[in-house]
């Protein structure tokens, strides 16, 4: 039988949004992966490295899955569950994990890595990024784009100013990267389909990424709730896209 709009509900308000496994959405939403497969492009490089640094691991699941890791392997994040979670996934493949505030300074000296990598990072830091990287040292990111998931947020908040729209542009990502001193030897965009097919899928996505309606809430928006979950049982899915960006720039030799 089709589960009502309240079961849907409380099932994606009771379940744990600690790490950042969206496996629970499996069969629920859909979200298209770039092309450049980040996953593997870290590999690649960590493969290469002799002292790596993640900056905002989250729960480690990604660079856990990267493949072999550098004999130095350091891993950030700042929210207390999340370095639980990464402890215990990246201790025992070697990894060190440093609870971060994620502001700046970066707890390391001077010239400290050879590869700093971060996925979706939440802010870029780019001068300390510049200050713990060995000359001839590499930054690899992939980030989210400007205007990510927008059917999603204004749907809740309403049209949204310009400069919010174009916030976390990859051209400004470049010229922040440039004026740190780094050189950006690689730059792409790509926007991407995300579906959601059921209400609970919307749920548990705005309690998980906070930034995209922030201080959302069930009871604050039930009503709005309740017109998504009657417009998604009509058309079979909310559609909205993501935009991601990948970049990677390197620390001159001096």
């Amino acid at each position: 039988m089709e589960r009502s709009f309240e079961e849907l509900v409380a099932e994606a308000e009771a379940v744990s949004v600690a790490g950042w496994d969206f496996s629970w959405l499996d069969g629920r939403a859909t979200e298209q992966r770039p092309s450049w497969g980040y996953q593997r492009l870290m590999g690649e490089r960590l493969a290469r490295a002799s002292a790596a640094l993640d900056i905002q691991t989250g729960g480690g699941e990604v660079l856990a899955g990267a493949g072999a890791l550098p004999p130095l392997m350091v891993a950030t994040e700042s929210w207390p569950p999340n370095v639980a979670r990464a402890t215990a996934l990246l201790h025992p493949l070697g990894a060190v994990v440093v609870a971060d505030e994620d502001e700046p300074p970066l707890p390391f000296g001077d010239a400290a890595f050879d590869l700093v990598t971060s996925r979706h990072p939440v802010t870029v830091w780019w001068a300390e990024i510049a200050r713990v990287l060995r000359p001839g040292g590499v930054y690899l990111s992939q980030q989210v784009g400007p205007s990510s998931v927008f059917e999603l947020v204004e749907y809740f908040l309403g049209p949204q100013p310009e400069e919010v729209r174009r916030a976390r542009h990859p051209e400004g990502a470049r010229r922040d990267a440039e004026a740190a001193g780094l050189e950006v030897v690689d730059l792409r965009h790509e926007t991407l389909r995300t579906e959601f097919f059921d209400i609970g899928a919307v749920v548990y996505f705005l309690r998980k990424v906070v930034w995209m309606v922030p201080g959302f809430t069930v009871e604050q928006y039930r009503e709005r709730l309740r017109e998504l979950d009657r417009r998604i049982r009509r058309e079979g899915a909310f559609v909205a896209h993501t935009t991601r960006f990948l970049i990677e720039a390197r620390k001159p030799v001096v």
